[in-house]
C-alpha cells in the first residue's frame, strides 16, 4: 500500500507559476517501483490526464493541453514528484492528483493503483 500526500496548490492569477508536489508518506513504501502520472479534475468534467513519468525519470509524456507549459519530474531517493506549471491559465482551474502505476498504459485512470487526494489549482484572469 503506498500512500500519496500532496501539497503546494492554491489560487494565482493567470500566467503565474505554481509547482505541486506528490509524496509518498511511508519511505518503507516509496515511488520508485512505480511510474507516476498527474491528472485534474474541473468541475463538471471527467478527470483527465496531464503528464507522465517513468520510474528511471528520463521519460515523460504529456497532454496537448499542458505540453511546453507543465514539466514533471521525479526524485526517487526523496520520494517525491512534482509538477511544475508555468503560464497558468483560467482553464487550468481543477483539482489536480498525482497517482501511481505499474502499467503500460498511463492515460487510462483505471490502471492506476495509488491516488492522492487532490489539490485544488484556481488560476484567476
Amino acid at each position: 500500500q503506498v500512500s500519496l500526500v500532496q501539497s503546494g496548490g492554491g489560487w494565482v492569477q493567470a500566467g503565474d507559476s505554481l509547482t505541486l508536489s506528490c509524496t509518498a508518506s511511508d519511505p518503507g513504501h516509496g515511488l520508485a517501483s512505480y511510474s507516476m502520472g498527474w491528472f485534474r479534475q474541473a468541475p463538471g468534467k471527467d478527470r483527465e490526464f496531464l503528464a507522465h513519468i517513468n520510474w528511471q525519470g528520463d521519460k515523460t509524456t504529456y497532454d496537448g493541453s499542458v505540453k511546453g507549459r507543465f514539466t514533471i519530474s521525479r526524485d526517487n531517493a526523496e520520494n517525491t514528484v512534482s509538477l511544475q506549471m508555468n503560464s497558468l491559465k483560467p482553464e487550468d482551474t481543477a483539482v489536480y492528483f498525482c497517482a501511481a502505476s505499474t502499467s503500460p498504459y498511463i492515460h487510462i485512470l483505471s490502471t492506476y493503483r495509488y491516488w492522492g487526494e487532490g489539490t485544488q489549482v484556481t488560476v484567476s484572469s
